[in-house]
């Protein structure tokens, strides 16, 4: 995203391409003079070597198209912050910054590691998350989960904010996601994953319908929820893990 330049300025930017273009023209240059003095199992690899370097023109080419694409000037981030707040908010502005750019179109992204320590006196909880997380239906240990809950729920708003603020196509980029936000666990006591607490965002495209909340009976696996994701984008799929069908998820 940044390359060596440590910048998304439009000029930094440009002469980073320039170089990227000129190194692969020499290297092209002396592949071709060296392709004429080798044999023909030489020449095969050579030949895959030559469409890595290919791929790598290809890119450098989409860049280049997207270079007049007004982006905020954001810089390399030189560490990870001690402030957890500023943390997600560098890494939420990361994701936007990729995906405004069409770097990527599929992110993954972790609040909160398994077994973390992290306590979170900011919102008057001290006590370390995981260790919490075994509060064995203990309603003061609950109500403090529950807590942290609420917090990254609100971190995870400032994302959608985000989103919703970078124009893509007739809409925004909100508009032209969809983002699954939840957890593997309803109940972290008894490492339960029935009724798991799942959030669809977005607009997926035009697929998607907000606000509305579904419950499904004869508990269904999030397999079966991915299944049915993947057949929303076009790409069919029979059977995810120990998925057994999918979800209807429009009314």
């Amino acid at each position: 995203m940044f390359g060596d330049s440590g910048s998304t300025e439009k000029g930094v930017r440009q002469a980073r391409l320039k170089q990227q273009s000129s190194i692969l023209d020499a290297v092209l240059e002396r592949l071709t003079k060296l392709e004429n003095s080798i044999g023909a199992e030489d020449r095969y690899l050579m030949e895959s070597y030559t469409e890595s370097i290919r791929s790598v023109e290809r890119r450098i080419q989409k860049a280049e198209e997207q270079i007049d694409m007004s982006l905020p000037e954001l810089a390399q981030p030189a560490g990870v912050p001690v402030d957890y707040e500023e943390h997600m908010e560098i890494m939420q502005d990361l994701q936007v910054l990729a995906l405004q750019t069409d770097l990527t179109r599929v992110i993954t992204f972790m609040m909160s590691k398994e077994q973390s320590a992290r306590p979170y006196p900011q919102i008057g909880v001290p006590d370390a998350h995981h260790p919490l997380s075994h509060h064995n239906n203990n309603a003061q240990l609950v109500e403090k989960m529950s807590r942290i809950n609420t917090y990254h729920t609100q971190l995870f708003s400032n994302y959608l904010a985000k989103l919703a603020a970078v124009p893509d196509g007739e809409g925004n980029l909100l508009d032209n996601m969809t983002i699954m936000y939840g957890a593997g666990l309803s109940n972290s006591t008894i490492h339960s994953g029935i009724n798991l607490p799942v959030m669809l965002v977005g607009g997926g495209a035009g697929w998607m319908q907000g606000g509305q909340h579904r419950s499904y009976q004869d508990e269904p696996t999030m397999a079966d929820l991915l299944v049915s994701i993947m057949d929303k984008f076009n790409l069919p799929i029979d059977q995810i893990g120990g998925s057994t069908g999918s979800l209807p998820l429009t009314s």
